[in-house]
Parts: structure tokens; C-alpha cells; sequence
């Protein structure tokens, strides 16, 4: 019997989905039966039954043939991005880190917003992990900790032990998680070993964020839930993740942070799918470098795709809504640039401008090809006849030599934005996605081939269907005196049976990276192994699973009330947040001066940043990077009372007779 898988991503401003038959990937269309899109809604729930209602009836194809829904959501990350109050919950942190840690506090790196509504208190309690040795956990202070965490009335809570990524089963942070709920069963714990790993204060803040969308991550997974129900699918439900690969729904509302990325990497994925670049290319796959571009309302999204067809991840941290955190993204470049983006004309220079200001979802009622009164770049491409969009009669009226300079005004930013992700020399295929692609009208230098794939406009839904499923170890070995090819070969077989263990098809399951890290000052060639499986979802026996694997969902709806919605979308705009660790964005950097007086320079937090920019780029020849120092001293520099008190002389300034003290 034919099998289709269903693919959702919801987005701020629309709901898309795909039908897929797993069975016909290899035909022309790749499998695509439908696709459609619909405007995403308040309660999410309704927007999801009509995006899966309409391509079931679109591919008329029977329900009960559908083995899996994948759902792939913005909603986590724009909570935070957009620093929503009414979704986002206060946190306390708890570090089980001894004496250390403490010069630099939790939230440090927060934007001000961000730490005005996550901000809570913050618990030093002994423990942590070494390389050779586990701190012991005192119920005393533990005791004291849950009672001060409920005094609070906070509910979330995010802990951390020093160096856990070597704990790689967790123990010590899930024993402390075990005693602090033996007191208080209320409490949700997230455990920053579950989350990242290397980079303390990365992982803390990642940690912390997941903790603070946690409840309205359940809620929303409830929601996704009840379309489900209300469609009367009975099959396993799936978000896709960061890396493109899917977890089931009881992850997910545990681990929304994972998530965060999923839109635009559906969308990258999609993009190779459709273009038949997942197949393979041979050498041919590698004389080349493969970009998307994914064009919406409001912006561009371009990524670098490897040879695997998965999205180049970030190489090191990434900042989500300013705050730094250490977990696996797509390295994604984004400009305002969309269909809706604004054509603004200076009566004065004659300059044309598109962009970054966008009419958004209001599209189709402001852009004058609609009837509107707001020239858009949609209006250019139906005053160019690049496409019949909207009434042209309405368009008419635009000056020729408008409707050339914005689409030179296009061309460049599109360009630019290329430049930005590219990484050789080599010549650049364009795959070219998204409801706001018609925008692209003019050839790209530097691209040798641009490539529109069908089905286009929902590559991102098409993403999530195809998605598969990943299995992740992340270890530490002894290599000196051992078989290290034998070492290596158990290492992967781990890996595979993980990525087994969560669904993938074995027969289909290959590794994907592997990453060999030498510990530093580590004796016995100890090496930090972290290997990925990836493997197509198995075929699941609808039957025999579909107790099981609705569990979550029949529990999670037994607590979902009739009348829950989510919260209404605000208009009220996020607040411009001060960014306590970057104060260079508070300054116009072409008119700052250093305030220097009587040869003597009396240190800002701008000239810190500096500083710490300028030891990072000329320190490479060891002692680690400067940040946690510059973090150290930005804490002393804030502090009431302390400002001023940092200063910098010449040495030749010094008399003879001064006592310098010298600390290392």
C-alpha cells in the first residue's frame, strides 16, 4: 500500500504543508502530491487542521495511508526574538560549580529586556565534574536552594554543573535534578547537558532560554496535538529540528530549543530535495558550491548547502534574540528583502531604496498592484511583467526609470548577500525558494546556474516532510594503548543503533560527521569523540504502534482544555534593549573617542569590548579566548561606585620611585 508522509512549518505570518509518497521520490515531481499554503492563526490549532485538511483533499489521497505528520515551528524563536512576555517565564539558575564561576553571574550577556522578564535568582551550590573527579552533592544546601526557588514562586529552573559535557550520561546533574523534585515535583528542571555542550556560559544561556519557553513550548505542542485529534490522525507526530532531522513531539515540548532553527533549515533542505541535489552528484557535486536563497515577505534567507544537501552549520556560537548560546544552527545570512519590502523613492537625490521596511502579511491589501497606496518590490516585478501579480493597470503609473533602479536596487543586495555566504572561489548554483522568489528578475554575477525548483513556494513544508532521523553520541575515549580503527568502528555502530533507536530505517542509516577533539592537558591521548547518524524514517506498523506512540499526545490532550488558546499576538513593539556585554551598539563608533586626560586613559565598557576584540584577533598563540576575562572586567567596571577606576597609563610616565605590583 502506498505510504505518504505529511510535512507542516508555521510560520509568523503562514501555515505551509506538503504531501509527500514516500514511494515515489524518485519520480519527476519527487513524490510532491500537494502543497498549500493558508495564514497561520492565533491558536495555532485551526491553521494546522486547514493546511493538512486542504492537501489531503488536493492529493485526494486517504488518511489513513499517511504514516507520519513532521511539523516544523518559528513560534519557540520568535518568543524570544521578539522578547514576549506573555510566552516566556522567569527562570532560576542553579550552578553546581564549588568556589569557581562566580566573577562572572548568570545572565550576564542578556539584553536588558531578555533579563527583565528571564531574570531570576541565582544558587552557587558545591559539585560540578572534572576530568577525574565528581564534586558530592550536599542536601543542605539543596534543601535551602528548592525553598528559596519557592518563595520566588518560579517554577523553571536551569542547572548547570562545571565541565558536565564530560559527564556524557549526565549523572551528577540528573542527581541533583532527582533531589530537588523529591522536594518540589512542581519544578521544571532542564539539565544543561541535555542542551550543549563545550562553552560554559553558552551553554548556561541556552539552557536557561530552553527553560523559559518551556511552558509555553507544552502548550504549543499541545495545540499541534489537537489538530491531530481533530483530524483523527492516529500516527507518530514529529518537529524537525536545528540540524533538519525530527524528534518526536515529548522531546520537543522538553527540548524546544532545538527547534529554534527548524524554519529555515525545512526550507534549505526542502530546496535540495526538490532540486534533486539529496540524489548526489558525483564529482560534479564537489567542482561546485550549491546556495539557497529562500525569499519571503520580509527577508532573504541565504544558506551554503554541503554535499550531504544539509545546511553548513554555525562554526561557533550563535546568538539567538542577543544572547549568545552553543548549540548546532545552519549558518544562515539574513537582509530585508521580500516581497513586501517597501520602494521608497528621494524626491530629492532621485535615489531608489528597497527595504529593510516590509508591508509583511498586509501584501495583498497595501501593495499597489493589490489596490494599495505602498509601492513594494512585488510592484516592480508586475510593472516589469515579470509576472502576472495583482492588477498592472495599478502599476502603470510607476516612472520607468523607478522600476529600472529598484531592480538594480534588487540585483544588489541579492548579490551582496551571496558574497556574504560564499566560501571559494568555485561557481555558484542558485536554488532559488520561497513565496517571494518572482522578486529575483534579473542575472546575479558570480552565479553560473539559478535554479527554481517546483513546488517552490512550500520547500519549507516539503523539508519537513522528507526530514529524516539523526543519532548523536558525544564521548570521551583513552586512546593511548588502544586499537584506536577499533575504537572508531564501536563508536559509529553507537551512533547508528541511536539513530535506530528513534526511528531511522536501519538499512538506509550512515554517518554523517564525525568530530575527533584531543583534550587539552589530558594524558592517555584522552579524545572527545562526537559522531552523527542519519538514516530515512522506518516504516511503522500503524496498528501496533499506535497506542504507544500516541501515548504523549492522548496524555497531553487529556490536560488540554476546551477553550485554551494561545496568546493573542501582540502589536505592542519589543522595547530597544541595552546590550550589557556589546555597548558599542549604544555609540556611533564614527565620532567615539576614548576619554584620555593628563596621559592617562580611563577605561570604558566600549574601550573593554575593544580590547577584547584586539586580544582574541592577536591571541592566537594560546591562553584560550579573552572573553571570559572581558566579561570579568565589564562586572567590576558596571559596578556601583567603580566607575572610572580603571585606567591605563604609559609606562614612561612612571617615575622612578613608584611601586608597580604585577599579578599573573
Amino acid at each position: 500500500m502506498t505510504k505518504y508522509r505529511i510535512g507542516v512549518d508555521v510560520g509568523g505570518t503562514n501555515t505551509d504543508a506538503a504531501i509527500i509518497d514516500i514511494l515515489g521520490i524518485d519520480s519527476p515531481s519527487r513524490g510532491v502530491c500537494a502543497s498549500t499554503k493558508t495564514p497561520t492563526t492565533s491558536d495555532v490549532t485551526s491553521g494546522i487542521y486547514t493546511a493538512i485538511q486542504k492537501v489531503l483533499e488536493q492529493s485526494r489521497v486517504d488518511r489513513q495511508d499517511v504514516v507520519s505528520v513532521a511539523i516544523g515551528t518559528t513560534h519557540f524563536v520568535n518568543a524570544v526574538v521578539q522578547a514576549d512576555s506573555s510566552r516566556l517565564s522567569k527562570v532560576a539558575v542553579v550552578r553546581l560549580c564549588g568556589p569557581f564561576t562566580r566573577q562572572v553571574p548568570p545572565f550576564t550577556e542578556f539584553p536588558s529586556d531578555l533579563k527583565g522578564i528571564m531574570g531570576g535568582p541565582v544558587f552557587y551550590l558545591d559539585g560540578g565534574e572534572f576530568y577525574t573527579i565528581v564534586l558530592i552533592l550536599m542536601s543542605g544546601p539543596i534543601k535551602a536552594t528548592v525553598k528559596n526557588i519557592q518563595d520566588a514562586g518560579i517554577k523553571m529552573v536551569a542547572l548547570l554543573g562545571v565541565f558536565s559535557p564530560l559527564d556524557h550520561n549526565g549523572i551528577h546533574e540528573e542527581t541533583c535534578k532527582k533531589l530537588m523534585l523529591d522536594l518540589d515535583p512542581s519544578l521544571s528542571i532542564v539539565c544543561s547537558h541535555s542542551i550543549g555542550r563545550i562553552g560554559f556560559l553558552e551553554r548556561e544561556n541556552a539552557t536557561i532560554l530552553n527553560a523559559s519557553i518551556l511552558a509555553f513550548a507544552r502548550k504549543t505542542v499541545r495545540a499541534f496535538c489537537s489538530a491531530m485529534a481533530k483530524l483523527q490522525l492516529r500516527f507518530p507526530l514529529y518537529l524537525t529540528q536545528n540540524d533538519g532531522t525530527l524528534t518526536d513531539a515529548a522531546t520537543a515540548a522538553e527540548m524546544p530549543i532545538k527547534t529554534f532553527a527548524s524554519g529555515p533549515t525545512n526550507s534549505m533542505t526542502g530546496a535540495a530535495f526538490l532540486a534533486n541535489l539529496d540524489r548526489g552528484g558525483g564529482s560534479k557535486q564537489f567542482d561546485r558550491q550549491v546556495l539557497v536563497v529562500d525569499i519571503g515577505g520580509t527577508t532573504t534567507d541565504v544558506c551554503a548547502l554541503l554535499p550531504s544537501g544539509f545546511p553548513r552549520q554555525a562554526s561557533n556560537f550563535v546568538e539567538v534574540g542577543g544572547v549568545r548560546t552553543a548549540f548546532s544552527m545552519p549558518e544562515v545570512l539574513s537582509v530585508g528583502l521580500g516581497g513586501g519590502s517597501r520602494v521608497v523613492v528621494n524626491e530629492q537625490t532621485g535615489v531608489v531604496s528597497v527595504g529593510p521596511e516590509s508591508v509583511g502579511h498586509y501584501l495583498t491589501s497595501r501593495a499597489m498592484a493589490f489596490g494599495g497606496d505602498v509601492m513594494t518590490a512585488t510592484d516592480i516585478v508586475a510593472a516589469s511583467a515579470k509576472a502576472d501579480i495583482g492588477d498592472r493597470k495599478m502599476v502603470e503609473q510607476i516612472p520607468a526609470q523607478v522600476v529600472t533602479k529598484a531592480r538594480e536596487q534588487i540585483r544588489k543586495i541579492l548579490e551582496r548577500a551571496i558574497d556574504g555566504v560564499k566560501i571559494s572561489d568555485q561557481p555558484v548554483v542558485l536554488l532559488l525558494v520561497g513565496g517571494g522568489s518572482v522578486i529575483h528578475m534579473d542575472a546575479l554575477n558570480g552565479v553560473t546556474e539559478c535554479i527554481m525548483p517546483p513546488h517552490h513556494d512550500s520547500a519549507n513544508a516539503v523539508g519537513a516532510a522528507i526530514a529524516k532521523v539523526a543519532g548523536e553520541i558525544d564521548v570521551i575515549e583513552l586512546l593511548e594503548g588502544r586499537d584506536e580503527k577499533q575504537i572508531f568502528e564501536a563508536a559509529k555502530q553507537r551512533a547508528i543503533d541511536a539513530a535506530v533507536a528513534r526511528g531511522a530505517e536501519r538499512d538506509g542509516v550512515k554517518i554523517a560527521t564525525i568530530e575527533k577533539i584531543p583534550l587539552a592537558y589530558a594524558t592517555n591521548k584522552a579524545t572527545r569523540l562526537v559522531i552523527k547518524a542519519i538514516g530515512n524514517l522506518a516504516p511503522l506498523d500503524i496498528d501496533n504502534q499506535a497506542s504507544e506512540s500516541n501515548t504523549f499526545q492522548d496524555n497531553i490532550n487529556d490536560t488540554l482544555e476546551g477553550n485554551e488558546k494561545e496568546p493573542s499576538k501582540s502589536n505592542k513593539r519589543r522595547e530597544t534593549p541595552h546590550f550589557a556585554a556589546k555597548p558599542s551598539l549604544q555609540i556611533d563608533l564614527d565620532t567615539y573617542q576614548p576619554d584620555v586626560r593628563n596621559n592617562t586613559w580611563y577605561i570604558s565598557p566600549v574601550d573593554l569590548e575593544f580590547m577584547a576584540a584586539g586580544t582574541g584577533v592577536l591571541g592566537t598563540g594560546g591562553g584560550g579566548p579573552s572573553r571570559i576575562q572581558y566579561l570579568h572586567c565589564l562586572q567590576f567596571l558596571q559596578a556601583p561606585g567603580y566607575a572610572g577606576n580603571m585606567r591605563v597609563v604609559k609606562p614612561a610616565s612612571l617615575r622612578d620611585s613608584d611601586v608597580c605590583v604585577m599579578g599573573s
